[in-house]
């Protein structure tokens, strides 16, 4: 990827469509924002892989995000938990726990972040 400087951030071009990026949600995403999404989206989208490789049927997850910052230290991220919101029917807890922590250990974005990053989860059923 190739991000390009524009007046308030910067942009780049992707098949999707054009990303931008800024310091200032008025004109673009923010890097922190970024980063959560990367890692909520990566553990949720793992998770669902592993629960219907378990072989249940995943009608819904939502992912709710709480971040903890330090601004003393750039306002970095240090902790993110994820809390899943799962719909799956008939479902076995024992086995929506074991998927769920072969969920951070197989995301690649959980992995990236793993030292520098606390990451940790939580589900409930709908």
């Amino acid at each position: 990827m190739e991000f390009k400087m524009k007046e308030k951030g910067f942009i780049t071009e992707l098949p999707y469509g054009d990303l931008h990026v800024s310091g200032n949600e008025e004109y673009g995403f923010r890097p922190y924002q970024l980063l959560v999404s990367s890692i909520a989206v990566c553990s949720g989208g793992v998770l669902k892989s592993i629960l219907e490789k378990m072989r249940m049927e995943v009608e819904d997850i939502s992912v709710k995000t709480e971040v903890e910052r330090n601004a003393e230290e750039a306002n970095r991220v240090e902790k993110i938990h994820l809390h899943f919101v799962l719909r799956v029917p008939n479902a076995d807890l024992n086995k929506i726990e074991k998927a769920v922590h072969l969920a951070n250990k197989n995301c690649p974005m959980v992995q990236s972040v793993k030292g520098s990053i606390d990451i940790n989860e939580s589900f409930e059923l709908i």
